[in-house]
């Protein structure tokens, strides 16, 4: 037979296998899609479960209990009360390579307990609230576990997948503790996503961060008979945050430091003897902040020295930054555009307009049927996700879930988090998680090429966590000072 010939009947055998194979990796991924329509109003019952709790960092018992739960029903095993963090858990299932994670946060922010209205009104009988969307978070990404599942368990796709339930990533840096325990060990890929109020992909970076909270310890007397037997705690806290102003003016651009003081005293006729102000640094390098938060921690023994009071820091975790992959975001960005078809309902734009008269920047409302390119960007917040990414390939995306413009962390988030805008959001969300998971599962090509550039990025680098190696989980982090004298 001519060699021509030869060549030209592998060529097609091979043309025809490729062809195959491609029909059948887009079944799977249909099949897969299909489950997550049919898991719709289950995951959108637990999410809605879940903004009723709104149960803050390290103490999201019930919501943690609800994923879980879900997970094993769906024959995921179970492992509780990992790294040491009660409400951290990790549901595996499959076997061998590849291994793939996505992660999944439940946790809600202090102060803003609303209820779903186009205004601002009073918290209804709450003090916590999902201005950041994680009752959201969380649920699609364990909906995209179980659509994974069902063809896992078919044998249609290979490897094992582990959902990450990842407590306390609003200041508690939990994913932190986990990565330092070495739950990403195995990993080959880890995926992400976050509601926002715009759609957006291209692995972009973020800022590193450390959190602490001096507290100072003074002597109580009378503010007005015995002023000099009092040593105020006050009045180091406000020694410590004048110093950190003037400080501003000599750190490197892009810095970011903020506070709040979360004690302050309980009269005023009264001398505190405790109070507590606590601190973000945050900066794109970790490096930077590193360095910049021991210039702030001598502002604290400062304000300490000149007050005579006792300084007790409090660390409450630090993160890394986002280290981008764009071989794993090119995937994640090309199914987002594929399967986004978000749009209004009229009850939805009654909703929409309403709220958007209470923002200062609106955006407009068609917006949400466009996937913004972040590649190259460096985001504005910070998150816990940037310790995994130094330790494993990892992309993630946004989903329109708040109207356009609204920020995150405000009453109108919250307001948004149990509409309908809020599902649509979650369950495109699913979809692309689901869609993406397909890929990489079937392609082990690219998830070489997302370690090969992790390894570039990092270079000489080598991990270091923002947190000392003997730092536990700050599991009480959220609690409400005034007691702790």
């Amino acid at each position: 037979m001519p060699r021509t010939r030869v060549f030209t009947r592998i060529t097609f055998f091979c043309a025809m296998t490729f062809s195959l194979l491609a029909v059948a990796q887009a079944q799977v991924k249909q099949d897969a899609l299909a489950k997550v329509k049919a898991t719709e109003e289950l995951a959108w019952k637990n999410a809605e479960q879940i903004w009723e709790w709104a149960e803050p960092g390290y103490q999201e018992k019930q919501s943690s209990a609800l994923l879980a739960a879900w997970l094993e029903q769906a024959g995921f095993r179970i492992e509780h009360g990992v790294a040491n963090i009660p409400t951290a858990f990790t549901a595996t299932i499959g076997e061998g390579k590849p291994v793939l994670a996505i992660l999944g946060e439940f946790d809600a922010l202090p102060g803003l307990s609303q209820r779903s209205v186009p205004y601002q009104d009073k918290p209804d009988g709450g003090y916590y609230g999902h201005g950041c969307g994680h009752h959201l978070f969380g649920v699609a990404s364990a909906t995209a576990a179980i659509a994974l599942a069902e063809q896992i368990k078919s044998g249609k796709l290979k490897g094992t997948l582990r959902f990450y339930g990842c407590p306390a990533e609003e200041g508690g840096s939990a994913k932190v503790f986990l990565a330092r325990a070495g739950l990403f060990s195995d990993v080959d890929a880890a995926l992400h996503w976050h509601p926002s109020s715009r759609n957006a992909a291209g692995d972009r970076s973020s800022l590193a961060r450390i959190a602490v909270k001096f507290r100072f310890h003074g002597k109580s007397a009378h503010a007005a008979a015995a002023p000099d037997q009092g040593r105020s705690a006050l009045d180091a806290v406000e020694l410590t945050n004048f110093g950190t102003q003037l400080l501003r003016e000599h750190v490197p651009d892009g810095t970011r430091i903020h506070y709040i003081i979360t004690s302050g005293g309980d009269a005023p006729n009264v001398v505190p003897n405790f109070a507590e102000v606590y601190y973000y640094v945050r900066h794109p390098s970790s490096d930077v902040v590193r360095e910049v938060y021991k210039r702030v921690v001598k502002c604290a023994e400062a304000g300490a020295l000149g007050t005579e009071t006792r300084l007790e820091i409090h660390n409450e975790g630090g993160i890394v930054e986002i280290l981008p992959n764009n071989a794993l975001s090119e995937v994640t960005r090309k199914n987002l555009e594929e399967l986004n078809d978000l749009g209004y309902s009229s009850e939805d734009l009654e909703f929409a307009l309403k709220l958007q008269s209470t923002l200062s920047a609106p955006k407009s409302l068609d917006s949400i049927k466009t996937v913004i390119n972040t590649r190259g960007e460096t985001g504005q917040g910070s998150t816990d996700v940037g310790d995994v990414s130094w330790n494993v390939p990892t992309t993630g995306f946004n989903a329109a879930c708040w109207v356009p413009g609204t920020p995150g962390h405000s009453w109108q988030a919250v307001a948004c988090g149990k509409t309908m805008i809020a599902k649509n959001g979650m369950m495109l969300a699913a979809r692309v998680l689901t869609a993406t998971a397909v890929d990489l599962f079937e392609s082990p090509e690219v998830i070489a090429q997302g370690k090969q550039e992790l390894a570039r990025r990092l270079g000489e680098r080598k991990y270091k966590p923002l947190v000392t190696p003997e730092q536990q989980p700050p599991l009480d982090y959220r609690k409400r000072m005034g007691a702790s004298k």
